[in-house]
Parts: structure tokens; sequence; C-alpha cells
């Protein structure tokens, strides 16, 4: 763990700030929920409600389709769908949040990655009527995947079904059952009607029955757990700055955003996938020295001996420093149209660092209507979730991705176009892995 023993003088002010994506089906909800949480909570601007107003008189519709806050695209207004990622910022007298509504449909589960790579609760809707579907399936196990730690479980158009308590009893039943079997640490079930504004904001009178909290004050108490500068001290290098200038002549910095953890002046430290150990003698921050730097804080950091240090290295606390190894294990969400077979040559982008590397097997992909893994697929198609062994062509120093999502993550990226094809998780996950089975490389990348 970090040597850092102080607690940064922000970290109380960090928190306040939570993350969070929505995910579900198509037809669900969700662009609806996020305009309602927009509207009821009093962060609409008055120019941006009566835009909306105007587009939804234009298209015959009596009140304001609230979905249309989010779903900016012309062809997501015009289809009534989310196509991209719509990010969203508003604030609360509790918190401030950063909210990501995903897609539904199953050709854009990839965008559900995307939100849900940096968020701290999962907000998955299921239609009242539908209940838990393939795509609720996927898009838990993308949740659980990533090692979201809050998943709240909002099961919408409870008016469409008479506000009916056994109905949301059963499927909040299944999805908690099928969410707990993927290791999802805290799941929340709440009825709600995005349309009508139950249980959005504010408590629903239509379900007396129901005694838990509103969306809106879950987001607001859920604590805030994944606190960076608890991590592993990380350090990936991004540039290397040296000015040789009358004024700087010797200056040698390594500059970068610390992923995790804490550095401090005096610490010794390990520069890997070199191994050299040093001592840390300054740390730059916004133009002045400090003694102690946190993630996520951009610094330069001066090393006391002169290291052949380059792009891509990663510093850590010399008594904490990751293994390095050529062979990555990992579980992969597979997000480009064209297949990902065995024997298939990639560049793997971990932190700021990237390098060739070959896919040497495929041990299984999993099956989401019962968690089963399905041995030796081959290949892994758009959407598929499954593990995979890489070999790369120079050592690369990976956390497990369930001690730091950071450090832990990576990205298998196509060398001819750039196209990213999958983004990998390394170590274990819900998914068991298989063992390595070496392939023959024709085409001449064998490491």
């Amino acid at each position: 763990m970090s040597t850092s023993t102080e607690q940064p003088a922000d970290l109380t002010a960090a928190t306040t700030l939570l993350r969070f994506a929505t995910a579900g089906s198509v037809d669900d909800g969700k662009s609806t929920l996020v305009g309602r949480l927009l509207h009821d909570s009093k962060s609409v601007l008055a120019d941006q409600l009566e835009a909306v107003e105007h587009a939804s008189r234009s298209r015959g519709q009596e009140a304001p389709d609230l979905a249309l806050l989010t779903d900016g695209l012309r062809a997501e207004r015009e289809q009534g769908i989310t196509i991209d990622v719509a990010y969203r910022y508003f604030a609360t007298a509790r918190r401030r949040f950063i909210l990501a509504d995903t897609p539904g449909h199953v050709q854009y589960t990839r965008n559900m990655v995307t939100g849900a790579s940096t968020a701290e609760l999962a907000v998955v809707l299921v239609d009242a009527r539908n209940g838990v579907v393939e795509q609720t399936r996927r898009h838990a196990a993308v949740a659980a995947l990533l090692r979201v730690p809050h998943v709240v479980l909002a099961v919408n158009k409870m008016d469409l079904v008479d506000y009916a308590e056994p109905v949301f009893a059963a499927i909040a039943e299944e999805f908690t059952t099928y969410a707990s079997e993927l290791g999802v640490p805290e799941i929340t079930a709440i009825p709600i009607s995005a349309l009508a504004g139950d249980n959005v904001v504010e408590p629903s009178a239509n379900m007396d029955w129901y005694g838990g909290p509103t969306v809106l004050e879950h987001l607001e108490t859920v604590p805030v757990s994944h606190d960076l500068t608890a991590c592993h001290a990380r350090f990936p290098v991004q540039y290397v700055i040296r000015p040789q200038t009358a004024e700087h002549p010797d200056y040698r910095g390594y500059a970068g955003q610390i992923a995790a953890g804490a550095f401090r002046v005096g610490e010794e430290v390990t520069v890997l996938p070199s191994g050299k150990t040093s001592t840390i003698t300054a740390i730059d921050a916004l133009g002045e020295a400090v003694d102690i730097a946190w993630a996520p804080q951009s610094v330069t950091i001066r090393l006391a001996d002169d290291i052949d240090i380059s792009r891509g290295d990663l510093i850590a606390p010399a008594g904490d420093a990751p293994a390095t190894s050529q062979d990555v294990e990992a579980t992969v969400c597979h997000v480009a149209d064209q297949p990902l077979a065995v024997g298939r040559r990639v560049l793997l982008k971990h932190t700021t660092r990237t390098v060739k590397a070959i896919v040497k097997d495929i041990p299984s992909r999993l099956t989401l209507d019962d968690l089963s893994q399905h041995p030796n697929p081959g290949q892994l198609v758009a959407n598929d979730i499954g593990r995979v062994v890489v070999r790369t062509a120079e050592p690369l120093a990976l956390d497990a991705y369930a001690d730091s999502r950071r450090t832990g993550s990576f990205l298998l990226i196509d060398p001819a176009d750039g196209t990213t094809l999958a983004a990998g998780m390394a170590g274990e996950s819900f998914a068991t892995a298989k063992a390595v089975v070496t392939v023959e490389d024709e085409e001449g990348w064998g490491f």
C-alpha cells in the first residue's frame, strides 16, 4: 500500500462527487429517468426546458418528453433511442454528480462499458412489464466485471402494472439472485415511474407499500468508498521534461498523472519494467514544489539518479511494486464488429504504454443466461465477454483489476487502423481462467 500516512486536505470534498451510469434494455426508460432527475432536481436551465417543450409539441406530444434532455443526436431523437453515451453534470445541496446515460441496444453495449468504467454506481433499469431480459443480465455482468461497487435496480413503468408490489418483488428477487452470483457487492431495488415521477426525486403516493429511498435520495447518500489515495501507489510516466536551458541545465523530470496512491519526497521507488530503484528528490505540482502528491493529481517527479526512463514506464514504491510479465490473463469485453480470434496480432495499451501482443488463447466465453463458461470458443464476437491469454512483446507492470481499476485495465487495439477491439481487466473476475495454450504465430510476431 502507499507509504503515505497523511490524508489529503481535499479528500472530504472529493467524496461529495458521485460518478454513476444508467443502463438497461431498449425502451426501459433510461433517458426519461435521467431527464426526470434533471427536471425535478431543478438542474435544467429555462431555455433547455423550453427547447424540449417545443420539440415535444412539434412531435404531437402534449407533455414535454424529458428524454430529449439527454438524447441530443438527431438520429436519437428521430428513432427515440439512445446511441451514444450522454454525459451530464448536475448537483444538489448534498452532492455533485457526473452521469453517463448509456445505450440499451445490444450493438451499443460497448458504450455501456465506456460509461461504467469510471462509475462508482450503476443504475440498471428494468421495464416492469418485461422483467429481467438478456440485456439486463448483460449489463449486470458488465457492472460486475468493471467492479462497480453499487448497483441500483430501478424497476420502471410501475404505473403500467398498476403499481403492483408482487410484480416488483418478483423482478427484484430474480435480479438480485443473478447479480449476487456475479459478485456484485451491493444491490438496491427501487420501484419507479420515470414518466410520472414516482420515487425518482419525490416519494410516490401510489406505492405506499414501499418504504425505501427514492432514486435521488439513494444517490445523495450512498457512500463513495473508492478512494484512489488508499490504493497501491502508481505513477505512469507520460512525458520526460528535459529543458536543458541556462536556467535549468540539469533538470530532468517525469510528468504524468498519479493513477493511484500517494508519493512523497524522500520515498524510495522502483521504475518498471527495468526494475531500477531511486529516491524521489522533488515533486512539482502546478509549478510549485510540494512534499506529497496523491491521485489523481498531475505532477512532475524528479529522482536522485539518472535512470533511463521514458513514456510508458511505471514508478511505484520500492516495497510495493507490481510484478512484470509478458503473459496477461484477463477477462475482456469485446467491443469491435470484427471478431477477436486466437493468433490475432494486436496492440495492448496499458496506462501510457502501448506494446505489440498476440492473442495466445481464448479459454472461455461467458454464457449470460446461466453464467456458465463455454470452453474454447476460438473467437469472441461483438459484445461477447470472455477470458483471454495475451503474450506481449515487452514486460508489463499490471495490477489485478480487483486491486486497481486504473492500473489493472487495458485496451486491445487493431494495429492496422487503431480500432479498439476489446476492453480488458487483468486477473481473476467472476470468470475462471484456464491454462495457457501455446499457439504458433504465422505472422512473425513470436515473443
